[in-house]
């Protein structure tokens, strides 16, 4: 079991394999129909344990693109769950019907345990708040193929950054690339953990700016990477009326951004970016679900060790 290859954490990749993962995932843009076939009589198993549509689709997607098929159920109250079975047992039947596993769970750490007693490659698709390295590449894949770089970026995250997992995990991969630097905007309520600012940003050397105003950022930033600012989140409704206009980016703040910037956001999005943005050629939240099928295709290639 030990041999085989899991995705649990975005720093299960090395830079270098993260490099061809990408480079792989670019080629497939540029020629899908040359890969239809390199997963003909192979199966994704998607082990859905809490609801979800953009990643469970992205998966199957991936697998269709690839000429395999796909077994699995979207709400664990339709397995073997209901019944008690564990994550192990469950696991270890799977391993039979299928070629690898995609798994969301609520708990954090689930996937470890799934990948701990699977003897062929789990993904985890997301486990509680804990990590979601399947968001983290398709972000990166989404700058690299948009800038060509990943160095060198200032990369501006608005919204809640403590509660993201989605920040989180980008934060931590893009630090391990040269000369980037980072402008974090949120209340201060919602500012990013300790562990990021100390453990992850200040350990690694990394420039950083942490401001209130989203307008403050957005003149400076090379990527702006948006996410939802939670009403719940906040001690007071006056609070949070108080914050949440600095936090919806609009045609007039687009107005202050560069012509090169780029607009990212994980989705789903509530309110925080005005739709009258969305013709923006800046805006690339919705090209990055195209971007996260690729990188979701170049991961099974790379899982299973499959090439052209």
């Amino acid at each position: 079991m030990s041999e085989v290859k899991h995705l649990i954490s975005p720093l299960d990749m090395s830079t270098d394999e993260i490099a061809s993962l990408l480079k792989l995932a670019g080629d497939i843009k540029k020629d899908p129909k040359k890969y239809s076939k390199v997963c003909d009589g192979m199966k994704l198993a998607t082990l859905f344990y809490e609801p979800s549509t953009r990643t469970r689709l992205s998966f199957e997607t991936a697998m269709i693109n690839l000429g395999g098929n796909v077994i699995g159920f979207s709400d664990a109250a339709n397995s073997s769950v209901a019944k008690g079975e564990t994550i192990a047992d469950t696991i270890r039947v799977i391993n039979y019907f299928a070629d690898i596993i995609a798994m969301r769970h609520p708990k954090e750490g689930a996937a470890y345990v799934a990948a701990q007693n699977s003897n062929i490659p789990v993904i985890n698709a997301g486990d509680g708040g804990h990590q979601h390295p399947t968001q983290t590449l398709t972000d990166l894949n989404t700058i690299f193929s948009e800038k060509g770089t990943l160095s060198g970026l200032r990369i501006a995250f608005c919204g809640d950054l403590k509660f993201g997992r989605t920040v989180h995990s980008l934060i931590e991969a893009l630090v391990r690339y040269p000369r980037n630097s980072f402008i974090l905007v949120s209340p201060p309520e919602l500012r990013v953990p300790d562990y990021i600012r100390e453990d992850v940003l200040k350990a690694n050397g990394c420039k950083f700016t942490e401001l209130t105003k989203l307008e403050d950022a957005i003149p400076d930033a090379d990527i702006l990477y948006m996410t939802r600012v939670q009403k719940e989140r906040f001690f007071s409704e006056e609070e949070y009326i108080r914050m949440k206009d600095f936090y919806i980016l609009n045609k007039e703040k687009m107005a202050l951004a560069s012509p090169e910037m780029l607009v990212l956001h994980p989705l789903p999005r509530v309110n925080e970016i005005a739709v009258e943005v969305d013709e923006d050629p800046r805006a690339v939240y919705f090209k990055q679900v195209q971007y996260g099928v690729y990188a979701r295709m170049a991961l099974i290639m790379t899982l299973l060790g499959l090439s052209l």
